[in-house]
């Protein structure tokens, strides 16, 4: 892949808006289970968790690759609460590799979301924060995990810890970036954003973003 170009940089709302080498979970089938599955799963009820405010999200950006030039994006913070309508946001944009969504919420949970074509993975930092969080419960829906108990301290990340290791971050690092309790998850992806070389433009998305 191409060397982004630091000079590149584009912001606007969209229409509507040692860890090993696998990912910490897989898809099971298509990746999502079906409607009547949900419906039968009486313990996975978002009904119960109010959507993220707008103060509680820290920020929604895209970032794609076109023409080997890099472009980041702020995305609608109604997206930090829907993993489909932001799955079909990403899909909508052009990309050599795909678009990749980031979300971040309170400075403690990130989602990162990478569409490419039909192809769709996605990481989340902490399995616990699906007890909070729709977006975070969705991911573990789209995954077709069993949500966590409220009582459980888990901590741990879910989704495909390799999800830019083709752009530069291995699921190692990926993962010591997660663990890195010093760092907050905007701190996180913003680190993460530098290994995969979307800063500074990614930095300054951030910067406009959480003031």
């Amino acid at each position: 892949m191409s060397e982004f170009d630091d000079e590149e940089y584009e912001s606007f709302e969209l229409d509507g808006a040692g860890r090993s080498a696998e990912p910490v979970k897989k898809t099971t089938g298509s990746g999502a289970r079906g409607d009547d599955d949900l419906e039968d799963d009486d313990d996975f009820d978002e009904s119960d968790l109010e959507d993220a405010a707008d103060d509680e999200i820290d920020f929604v950006l895209a970032a794609y690759r076109e023409d080997g030039q890099p472009y980041v994006q702020s995305l609608g913070k109604d997206l930090a609460n829907d993993l489909d309508e932001l799955i079909i946001q990403l899909r909508r944009l052009p990309g050599d590799a795909g678009a990749l969504g980031f979300v971040s919420l309170v400075e403690e949970v990130f989602v990162i979301t990478r569409v490419r074509g039909q192809h769709v993975q996605v990481l989340l930092s902490d399995a616990a924060a699906a007890a909070d969080w729709p977006i975070a419960r969705d991911v573990v829906d789209y995954l077709g995990e069993e949500p966590i108990d409220e009582d459980e301290e888990e901590g741990e990340p879910i989704g495909d810890l390799g999800i830019v290791a083709d752009l530069g971050l291995s699921d190692f690092d990926m993962g010591a970036i997660i663990d890195n309790l010093d760092l907050s998850s905007v701190e996180m992806l913003v680190e993460v954003a530098d290994k995969i070389k979307l800063n500074p433009q990614f930095r300054k998305a951030v910067e406009a973003a959480v003031g």
